[in-house]
């Protein structure tokens, strides 16, 4: 069980989370070995989604804060997420195991320094496992991330990555108002807008091992991303 002191943590981890039963007791395991390793104070949010396969509970018993957002969006999730957050540093990732908490330091102590503002997750020079993701999903990343780059004047080589980290100070300047997937592009965004310094950290997309049904969505999510990309560009 996580002890939450009055003092302000250190970090939080914020996980959304949508009929994730099976995986979201794993990632937070992996968290509360993370923070308790680094001699952190620390807190775990998850975002629960509306989900109906009781993740929630599966949630609180592994000690994480549960916080209940029933409509559902990725962004909507991360948004309450970010908000109820107290950590110097908001570290966001997906809770179904595809991504590595055991390792966050390069999303933690950077921006604990003070060198960075945000640390996005790169898979495209980290690398992707064999069944991570479909295979049609990685042009689609480069090119809406490209698209991004192109829109936003960013370097940010994988707009997509759900494994990202930012300062409780910086998330305070954002103005995010994304409620689904294109919540990953628009943070990137608006980080370049507010000239906040943004770093990347390449990492590894692991395969899940247990059966979950995919969220994602291909053309739906990528039109999505896309669409924001062309109506925030041509309204700036």
């Amino acid at each position: 069980m996580i002890s939450y002191t009055s003092r302000r943590p250190d970090i939080s981890i914020v996980m959304p989370c949508l009929d994730e039963r099976s995986t979201v007791g794993l990632c937070i395991e992996d968290s509360k070995k993370y923070i308790k390793g680094r001699g952190l104070q620390g807190e775990i949010i998850v975002v629960d989604n509306g989900s109906t396969d009781g993740s929630a509970d599966e949630a609180k018993k592994h000690g994480a804060k549960v916080l209940r957002v029933p409509r559902k969006g990725y962004g909507r999730a991360l948004r309450a997420g970010i908000s109820r957050a107290e950590g110097d540093v908001i570290v966001f990732a997906d809770c179904d195991t595809t991504y590595d908490l055991l390792d966050l330091d390069k999303f933690y102590y950077p921006l604990k320094a003070g060198k960075y503002d945000i640390i996005i997750g790169d898979r495209l020079s980290g690398g992707i496992e064999k069944g991570a993701i479909p295979l049609l999903h990685i042009p689609g990343v480069k090119f809406l991330s490209l698209c991004g780059r192109m829109a936003f004047g960013t370097d940010v080589r994988d707009f997509h990555c759900g494994l990202r980290s930012i300062t409780r100070k910086a998330a305070r300047k954002m103005r995010l108002r994304a409620n689904g997937m294109e919540f990953a592009t628009e943070f990137i965004a608006e980080a370049a807008e507010k000239g906040l310094r943004i770093g990347q950290c390449p990492i590894t997309l692991r395969r899940c091992t247990k059966k979950r049904r995919s969220k994602l969505r291909t053309f739906r999510d990528g039109m999505r991303h896309l669409w924001f990309i062309i109506s925030r560009y041509m309204a700036d």
